[in-house]
């Protein structure tokens, strides 16, 4: 089983940190007292402990104390005995370098697949997928493997944007760099836009927030999925 909320960012443009989710995260945090919080991805190069302090305050208006995995001595431990774990933006390979590193990634995995309540948002929600091949950060550290959560059937690709056709910008659009991941791969890809996020719960995976999703498969025309729909790729 599963029980997990996937946001394409923490922030919407005009808005305060979270307070977008704050109606749904109410009802998906119900009952939990404590959650424990996984700063790695560190965006801007934030401390751990900063932070930590920045989503204990928001959550402290829930009624939920925040723990920061990294004021625990046993990772390991803390990932298996959380109520529910959120854990934030920023740099994906960071992240997972992390992860890695201090081997919870696969106990990570299990407690995900225990119905715990689980929030990730932008690096958060990336590491959900198969792989964080379909991120857009940049690969300030070597993590061992690119293999990540697979608690999805398919990769998010956090922040996506559309093509500015006003834009001067000769740079790749996100789609052609999704494009030359599956010349590649043959793995799925969510385009998910600031302000939706993903809800699964057990194997059923739902589209929700004011924006449709790109879909990307290998060898298809991408297409849009709207807001309410399920996303059934596979």
């Amino acid at each position: 089983m599963k029980n997990l909320i996937l946001a394409s960012t923490s922030t919407v443009h005009g808005g305060e940190y979270l307070d977008y989710l704050k109606p749904t995260l109410i009802s998906h945090f119900e009952g939990v007292k404590r959650l424990t919080f996984i700063p790695f991805a560190r965006p801007g190069g934030i401390s751990h402990e900063l932070y930590t302090s920045k989503a204990r305050t928001f959550f402290k208006n829930l009624g939920i104390e925040v723990l920061g995995l990294h004021e625990f001595r046993d990772p390991i431990k803390a990932i298996a005995q959380a109520e529910a774990v959120f854990t934030g933006g920023g740099n994906t390979f960071l992240l997972v370098e992390q992860l890695y590193q201090q081997k919870i990634m696969a106990i990570l995995r299990d407690r995900l697949y225990e119905n715990m309540p689980y929030l990730g948002t932008s690096a958060g929600s990336n590491i959900a997928g198969i792989s964080m091949q379909t991120t857009n950060d940049m690969p300030i550290v070597y993590p061992p493997s690119f293999k990540t959560l697979g608690a999805m059937p398919f990769n998010i690709n956090a922040h996506y944007l559309d093509p500015d056709p006003g834009s001067t910008h000769m740079g790749e659009t996100r789609e052609t760099r999704i494009k030359e991941f599956h010349q590649f791969n043959n793995v799925p890809v969510v385009g998910l836009r600031e302000g939706s996020w993903i809800e699964a719960y057990k194997r059923v995976y739902t589209l929700r927030g004011p924006h449709s999703a790109r879909i990307f498969e290998a060898g298809k025309i991408p297409y849009e999925l709207d807001s309410g729909s399920l996303i059934t790729i596979s």
